[in-house]
């Protein structure tokens, strides 16, 4: 880990510089300046690194933007004994994460601009990866009566949502989209309906059947996003789909794009790259929410990823202790931790020849920034020296037990994967160093 020279000044040579929001994908060197980019290019210090400036070695590795993780929760206030926003931030940074946005299911719950406020102190003080909150769309997320949207927004939410619950009602919903797009805000969808879903563990269809467990339909997803497209018709609200699972959602939200409505979508790691399948002998760290769905949903979601129609992956960091997983299948908590495992799993879509590198980057760097509108995601000069040094081909084992975040409930537990983070830089500052 260097030592901060006397003028401030870092730079970053031989390295593989990416950036998805350029299109850069060429050698070359990048130069920091304190807290920002001062320069980066393929032509810089051709000639030699002045004396007076500190220099990190990147071996030829990628250079890129860090993560950007539209979708974590933190657990604090409330459940630190799964989690808190210490442990999560060491979690992210040791992934190549640098911001991202967690949902409101805290207790207290995320609606009031004070909890706003603590989760903005508490993050700035712990001086890991940058946390902004999405807070509440209606109050204590009781789907009935909406949250102050705009003081909530001017407090530093950066959008609003229920969180793992759907916004079950119609005419709320259709309120919230109002609200919010009076002031440009975006309402987050966790698109499932919660009567054909809340008595589900599984993914319906033959599986589920043969294990003896209530089934979720993928019409639950499905139902919910035809339903609040119509809604955004009607209201002219940015909307967007959280962790799109089936195959048929994927095609409601693209006729949605065809039509010219603001609407952007994410997926998480598990929807691309397992199935139902993983659940295996009643498997509860493989039981997440939305359920894993058949092998043709999970190649409905590559194609998608390939054509666009999803904007972005996001980790989908459900963290959960063992007395909530360690339980029979119906009865477990849903979710699983993915801060530390998102970029590798995002690699498999290079690795497999779905997608190029920069692409695979850009939906976990600048893909999720542009929806949020957050100044991240790009090697731009005079941006924040966000970046991540990985190395796309190193290949290592998915063990949950290494893991910094305090939960260990990976569905990629004992998975093969390629992709190793060496070092993450938060605002000049290095953060993270596996070598050092």
């Amino acid at each position: 880990m260097p030592v901060r020279s006397a003028s401030g000044l870092v730079a970053y040579v031989n390295a593989r510089l990416i950036d998805p929001a350029s299109g850069l994908d060429a050698k070359g060197a990048l130069l920091t300046n304190g807290e920002i980019i001062a320069d980066c290019g393929p032509g810089l210090f051709q000639g030699g690194v002045p004396s007076d400036i500190d220099v990190v070695d990147c071996g030829g590795l990628c250079l890129a933007p860090g993560l950007v993780d539209m979708r974590v929760q933190v657990r604090e206030p409330g459940e630190e004994h799964k989690e808190t926003l210490k442990s999560a931030g060491e979690a992210a940074v040791a992934g190549g994460v640098t911001s991202m946005v967690c949902l409101p299911n805290t207790e207290p719950v995320i609606d009031d601009v004070a909890t706003v406020e603590f989760v903005a102190r508490r993050a700035r003080k712990i001086g890991l990866a940058k946390i902004y909150p999405y807070a509440a769309a209606t109050k204590n997320l009781d789907g009935k009566e909406l949250s102050e949207m705009g003081m909530l927004a001017e407090a530093g939410a950066l959008a609003f949502t229920d969180g793992t619950k759907a916004i079950r009602d119609a005419l709320v919903m259709r309120r919230a989209l109002s609200y919010a797009a009076t002031f440009g805000a975006m309402i987050v969808q966790h698109a499932e309906d919660p009567s054909l879903a809340e008595d589900g563990a599984m993914n319906e269809g033959e599986i589920a059947t043969r294990m003896g467990l209530a089934g979720i339909p993928a019409a639950a997803e499905v139902i919910m996003l035809e339903r609040d497209i119509r809604l955004v018709e009607l209201t002219g609200g940015r909307y967007h789909a959280a962790h799109v699972s089936t195959a048929e959602g994927v095609d409601v939200i693209r006729r949605a794009k065809a039509n010219g409505l603001d609407v952007t979508c994410d997926t998480a790691p598990p929807y691309f790259a397992l199935n139902e399948l993983a659940v295996g002998d009643y498997r509860t760290f493989a039981k997440l929410s939305p359920p894993l769905r058949s092998e043709a949903d999970r190649q409905a979601i590559v194609a998608a990823l390939k054509d666009g129609t999803i904007d972005a992956v996001a980790s989908d960091h459900a963290p959960q202790d063992q007395d909530s997983k360690r339980l029979p299948f119906a009865l477990a908590e849903a979710g699983g931790v993915g801060l530390e495992t998102l970029l590798a799993v995002t690699l498999e879509l290079f690795h497999n020849n779905h997608l190029s590198l920069i692409d695979a980057l850009g939906l976990v760097s600048h893909g999720p920034a542009e929806i949020l509108g957050l100044p991240a995601g790009s090697l731009k000069v005079g941006q924040a020296a966000d970046l991540v040094l990985f190395d796309p081909d190193r290949p290592w084992m998915v063990d949950p037990d290494r893991f910094r975040s305090k939960s260990k409930n990976s569905p990629f537990d004992g998975r093969p994967v390629q992709g190793m983070v060496r070092r993450t830089v938060i605002d000049g500052r290095t953060v993270f160093d596996r070598d050092g």
